[in-house]
Formats: structure tokens, C-alpha cells, sequence
């Protein structure tokens, strides 16, 4: 069983946050078909900041999230102490921090997988998060600075020194960001020197990749990223198949009807009628890659304005995929 500190997770596939992606209900989906653990989209140290409609959005929390994940990032280790005291006032039960995001508004303040190039400042910054609240706390980060400066070992291991719980290793460096194919034996060499949970990620997105990754890592879990927009339903194929070593039956195109709908329903009462269809176009749109045609219903999507109308073409669209599977049949 995967325990983070307390906390003993169900599943070994967990949701990797993603900004602008890892939102409430999105998280609840994920969690619907057996992710062991969602976390939060990357939440600024700067607590003055939260107040922005963006921002407050990423601090609702509800009891079907347990164990809650919040996620924060930052270069100052005061501030992000602060922010971490502020999220477990807010319901956190696990802080993560990120020390792996490549984005260049991320790095430019010298936060995300920038921080790499300085194992002075990470130290101080895990340290004071560590020593600021009592929830557990979890890294997530990258194999280094650049093919040729892995330090991601020496990071994940002083995280563990400094008493962080659960290390997440996303198989790519810094400089790679998500370029080229993601490397695992940089994550299996620190898999086999810690003694908390190390978590991989990159580029997993079937069950038999999971597996596989797992099995030649050593990894305690698999984080599931990209793979998982537009098919939230892998969760519950790689825990069966990790499990039983077969695939579950797949979803039939009724199934994935009721669980889009269901999500485009979410998204609206969220975000309310305005943002909540414009979120909807880009997760329509992941989905929309999955199914036959996908790319002409996408375009008619996103020329709509108003909640209603949106499921009434996800409607529409179903009943042509309905009629061409049997036409297909």
C-alpha cells in the first residue's frame, strides 16, 4: 500500500497537477475512476495574489479530494512557508512543492526547475516549508539541470534528509523540458536510494507503459500527466491492469457521453456560464481527439457562447458517433 506521511492511497496512479488543468472538477473525474491522489494546480508563494479570480478558483477543496494536495511555488523560502501555513488553514492535508515546471514565466523567477541550478536555495526552501506546517510535504521536480547535470539524485536525497515524504521525478531535465522521450534510469537510481515514495512521471499513457515504468523503476506510483487529457477514464485501466495484468472493459461510447457531459456540467456550475464554457472548449477539445471526427465537432464547439448550447452539440455529436459506430458495425 502507498502511504504519503499518514495517508494510505488506494491506487498507485495518481493525477500529476497541471496548470489550467487540475481544477476541481477535473480532479473530482480523475479521482471517479481511481486516481490515488489529485493535486492542485501550481498555487504563487505570494499569498497577495490569491485574491485574483484565477488564483481563488485553485483553493476550492472538498472532502471527496482527501487526502488534499495543494501545490505552491516560488523561489523565497519565507514566502513559500507561509503560503504552505496558508494552504493547510485552507483544508491541505499535503503540500507539494514545485521545483519541476519548465514554463519560462515560471523559471524567469528563478522558481520551477530553475531552482535546480541552485542546491543551496532548494535546501533552504524545503527546509522552512518542512519545518512550517505538519502536513506531510512532496517534491516534484526533474532528473536535473541538463543531460549532462543530472543533480535531480542529490536533490531527491536531500529532500528526504530534510524530511520531505514523497519525491515525484518527471524523466526529463530542465533544459529538456518536454522535448525529446522522457529517460527512466535516472528515476530507478533514485528509486533505489531513497526510502520515501518516489513517484515517475513522463510520458506514461497506457496501462502497459505504467506498468512497465513502475516495474523497471521501482517507483512506488506513476504520475499521469498530458496522457490524461481527454481520457480521464486511464486512471482506472492502469490500476486494474497493474493489479489483475489485464485491461478492464473498455468504455462503451455511451459511457464516455455521460462522463463528458458530466464534466462539461461541472465546469459550468464552477466557473459559472461565462468562464465555465470557455474553459469547456479546450477539455471538449482533448476529448474530441479520441473520437471519430473529432476535429470538425471541436471547431463547431468552440463558436459557441452560452452553456446550454454546448451540451446540446455534445448531444448532437454523440448521436452521429452512435450512428456511425453502427454503420461501422
Amino acid at each position: 500500500m502507498l502511504k504519503i506521511g499518514p495517508y494510505e492511497l488506494d491506487s498507485p496512479v495518481l493525477l500529476a497537477p497541471m496548470a489550467g488543468v487540475t481544477d476541481l472538477p477535473f480532479r473530482k473525474l480523475c479521482r471517479q475512476f481511481g486516481a490515488g491522489l489529485t493535486t492542485s494546480e501550481m498555487l504563487t508563494s505570494d499569498t497577495k495574489l490569491w485574491h485574483s479570480r484565477k488564483s481563488a478558483s485553485r483553493l476550492v477543496v472538498e472532502p471527496q479530494d482527501w487526502p488534499v494536495s495543494m501545490q505552491i511555488a516560488g523561489s523565497e523560502p519565507s514566502e513559500l512557508a507561509e503560503a504552505a501555513q496558508a494552504c493547510v488553514e485552507l483544508g491541505a492535508q499535503i503540500i507539494d512543492i514545485n521545483m519541476g515546471c519548465p514554463a519560462k514565466k515560471v523559471c524567469k523567477k528563478a522558481a520551477g526547475s530553475a531552482l535546480l541550478g541552485d542546491e543551496k536555495q532548494v535546501e533552504r526552501i524545503l527546509r522552512a516549508v518542512v519545518e512550517a506546517v505538519e502536513v506531510p510535504v512532496t517534491l516534484k521536480t526533474r532528473t536535473g539541470i541538463a543531460p549532462e547535470q543530472k543533480n535531480g539524485p542529490r536533490v531527491a536525497k536531500l529532500a528526504e534528509d530534510i524530511g520531505v515524504s514523497a519525491v515525484a521525478i518527471h524523466g526529463r531535465t530542465r533544459a529538456c523540458r518536454f522535448n525529446g522521450e522522457a529517460e527512466y534510469k535516472t528515476i530507478k537510481n533514485i528509486a533505489a536510494e531513497l526510502d520515501i515514495p518516489v513517484l515517475a512521471n513522463g510520458d506514461i499513457n497506457s496501462a502497459a507503459k505504467a506498468a512497465a515504468v513502475k516495474h523497471n523503476t521501482g517507483a512506488a506510483a506513476v504520475l499521469i500527466g498530458r496522457a490524461a487529457l481527454g481520457q480521464p477514464w486511464l486512471f482506472r485501466e492502469m490500476k486494474h491492469f497493474l493489479v489483475t495484468g489485464a485491461l478492464p472493459a473498455p468504455l462503451n461510447l455511451k459511457q464516455k457521453k455521460q462522463v463528458i457531459e458530466q464534466h462539461l456540467n461541472d465546469l459550468h456550475a464552477f466557473y459559472g456560464p461565462v468562464q465555465g464554457t470557455r474553459i469547456a472548449r479546450k477539455h471538449f477539445g482533448w476529448y474530441c481527439q479520441y473520437l471519430a471526427n473529432g476535429e470538425h465537432w471541436r471547431k463547431q464547439f468552440n463558436q459557441l457562447q452560452e452553456a446550454e448550447q454546448q451540451l446540446e452539440l455534445t448531444d448532437k455529436y454523440f448521436q452521429w458517433l452512435f450512428s456511425y459506430e453502427e454503420e461501422a458495425a
